[in-house]
């Protein structure tokens, strides 16, 4: 299943530089989906009898939910990757083992993103979400707007003190707390380093008989197919990830995961049917008197988008330049053939301009990636400035995202103009 991929890393201190925790996510979807960047404020729900309506299913409300913000395919509720206001964050990534995939319509991976963010202040009580509404409601249903498409899910959770990785198969899980370092690339990965799991998992891998309850239990090799010792000397996305992370280790910045994410030599900045459709970065700082910072591109092709930097604040400014139009109904056609209609936001219409009129030009390639460049250096030196400081712009901070959309689209449109 290596072409369906993501890529999702984590790196906590001593690994980092300035006691950070430094988060990066790189969404892999097919290379037409469009990939918005939205703002939820928190919100207090009194009315409990009323159901939460996700992708496919409802859920139960709940009385208090987090303000989010989103990075998703257009077409659906959750969410691909995310923060919320308490600093958690979330990735989650395609996965396929022994269990048979269930295609009955349940949650997302991409619903239980948004689900655990809105719900949770920590990333351990975001894992308990996301565990607690699996054993409840189930996963299941296709996964791609007009393609068949399905998988299970895992996830990386972090916050600015701890990370976990999560795995599922069906109901069952289990999930590792990190230390130093890790990614997650769509196969299972935990092994013998097991720190939290579902209650029945073991004895339902012996009674498939996927264990023989005396070798020491190994999650990965259990529930998939997948032989970890041979796959850390692979050229597998995971391999590649986990030797990029290890390359930096203890100087690991927020550009360090920058340039992780661009990196095509890994695969890791994928192209094809299947590319990099949006990607993220967060900077998770220790020190609670400091702001979390979320990077966003809310475009593909990591090398050729700036990441924009969004902060939480009272009163954000509405993200319209990287928020889809809507369409009525709002989940995929199952009848064939199905035209899916064009959920490109501004941002993004921009930038596939620049994409198509530097196809034949090499000095506007150069000219535009020299902008971008020295709007990135801006945007780096803006992070680094408040995060030494500590000092807030109120003002400034909840345009800081929109303002910075922008200037990027500036870019595209001078150079579209001339």
């Amino acid at each position: 299943m290596e072409p369906y991929s993501c890529d999702t890393f984590v790196a906590l201190p001593p690994a980092t530089v300035g006691n950070r925790v430094i988060f990066g996510k790189n969404s892999d979807r097919l290379f037409d989906e469009v990939q918005e960047v939205i703002y939820c404020p928190a919100a207090v729900h009194n009315d409990l009898e009323k159901r939460l309506k996700c992708t496919y299913i409802e859920v139960d409300q709940v009385p208090e939910t987090y303000a989010v913000v989103l990075s998703r395919p257009a077409w659906l509720w959750g969410a691909e990757m995310g923060a919320n206001e308490h600093g958690v964050c979330i990735g989650n990534e395609a996965v396929w083992g022994r269990e048979d995939i269930s295609k009955e319509e349940a949650l997302l991976g991409m619903d239980l993103v948004r689900l655990g963010l809105e719900r949770a202040d920590t990333a351990e009580k975001a894992l308990d979400v996301i565990v607690d509404l699996l054993e409840k409601y189930g996963q299941g249903g296709n996964c791609a707007e007009g393609k068949e498409f399905s998988y299970y899910n895992s996830f990386l959770i972090a916050d600015r003190n701890e990370a976990w990785i999560l795995e599922t198969s069906g109901k069952y899980w289990a999930a590792e707390r990190v230390q130093g370092v890790r990614n997650i690339s769509n196969q299972l990965s935990i092994t013998t380093k097991i720190d939290r799991e579902h209650p029945d998992m073991r004895n339902y891998a012996m009674q498939r008989g996927w264990w023989d309850g005396k070798e020491e239990f190994d999650f990965t090799a259990a529930y998939s197919y997948v032989d970890m010792a041979a796959m850390m000397t692979s050229p597998s996305r995971y391999c590649q990830g986990y030797k990029l992370l290890d390359k930096h280790r203890g100087n690991i910045t927020f550009e360090t995961m920058m340039e992780i994410l661009r990196d095509r030599p890994s695969g890791i900045n994928m192209k094809g049917e299947f590319l990099t459709t949006a990607s993220m970065v967060s900077v998770l700082p220790q020190d609670p008197s400091l702001p979390c910072i979320h990077l966003f591109t809310a475009t593909p092709h990591p090398e050729r988008s700036v990441f924009k930097p969004f902060i939480f604040a009272p009163h954000i400014s509405p993200l319209l330049d990287t928020k889809s139009p809507t369409f009525e109904p709002e989940r995929p056609v199952a009848k064939k053939p199905y035209v899916k209609p064009d959920r490109r936001h501004p941002l993004y219409q921009k930038h596939q301009e620049a994409l198509e009129m530097i196809s034949n030009s090499k000095e506007k390639d150069k000219t535009i990636l020299d902008k971008m460049g020295k709007l990135e250096k801006a945007v780096s030196e803006e992070i680094e400035s408040i995060l030494q400081s500590g000092h807030l712009d109120e003002e400034k901070t909840v345009n800081l995202f929109p303002q910075y959309v922008k200037d990027e689209i500036k870019i595209y449109q001078s150079n579209i103009s001339s």
